[in-house]
């Protein structure tokens, strides 16, 4: 079996049901949700554990950060003979009203990252499959953690100098959160047959300062290790009970 030169496994060693997540120690943390996991590659930002959720064989794969490296893991996934993908992510939130900890499911995301680009015109949509969120919904519907569903804006860097006025902008436009990744996972996802979808804990306030958020979240605040964990255990449910 050939090896993908990047995620470094082969198509016997990852289930056909994957969580994709941007940290490596963050697939570290959703292996323990597993019943049983195997570290089975690691190698740059990509880190591989395939075991199995309520008997089911499931992966969880880091891409790193940006669309370049989401889009590489992808790729690289779909030859494997992976069929489903749900990133487990974190977003920092558009709206006034999404507080730390809440989780954000995403319905389409604005491609305003360049790698999804190099595959198709920017008017061709990023969405996700409505199994998946159909899926999804089902699970957080039970759960004590708020949740919303809607659109979200990935990006290319959260450092431009005029990151204000661009926040205020889609603030206008309804959007709810952004990050660097689900829109390339959504439209390169599609473009390659794969049903994708995107659940994404918010880590940083709406005008927040970026870096003081982001520190809050490196010190792994409680509120929001409860987020990404309720989010890790909807993509694996999701994941395996999807129709």
């Amino acid at each position: 079996m050939l090896k993908q030169p990047h995620i470094g496994v082969d198509e016997t060693q990852v289930a056909p049901l994957v969580i994709v997540c941007g940290e490596p120690d963050r697939a570290t943390r959703i292996a323990t949700l597993f019943d049983s996991a195997e570290l089975v590659s690691e190698n740059r930002e990509y880190r591989l554990f395939t075991g199995r959720f309520k008997g089911v064989p499931v992966s969880v794969c880091s891409t790193g950060i940006g669309a370049p490296s989401m889009i590489i893991a992808v790729e690289e996934l779909k030859q494997c003979g992976v069929s489903h993908i749900v990133r487990v992510g974190s977003a920092g939130a558009m709206q006034s009203g999404i507080q730390l900890g809440d989780l954000i499911v995403a319905e389409g995301a604005v491609r305003d990252e360049g790698g999804s680009k190099a595959y198709v015109e920017a008017s061709y949509p990023a969405y996700a499959s409505f199994s998946l969120l159909k899926s999804l919904e089902h699970f957080l519907s039970g759960q004590a953690t708020p949740y919303y569903f809607g659109v979200v804006r990935s990006h290319d860097s959260f450092y431009t100098d005029d990151e204000d006025s661009i926040c205020e902008y889609w603030n206008k436009k309804g959007i709810l959160g952004a990050d660097m990744e689900t829109s390339a996972l959504f439209a390169v996802g599609r473009l390659r047959g794969l049903n994708v979808a995107a659940i994404l804990n918010n880590v940083v306030l709406y005008q927040q300062d970026v870096k003081e958020g982001v520190d809050q979240y490196v010190n792994e605040a409680e509120v929001m290790m409860q987020g990404e964990k309720t989010a890790s255990l909807a993509a694996l449910e999701a994941l395996i009970n999807v129709n």
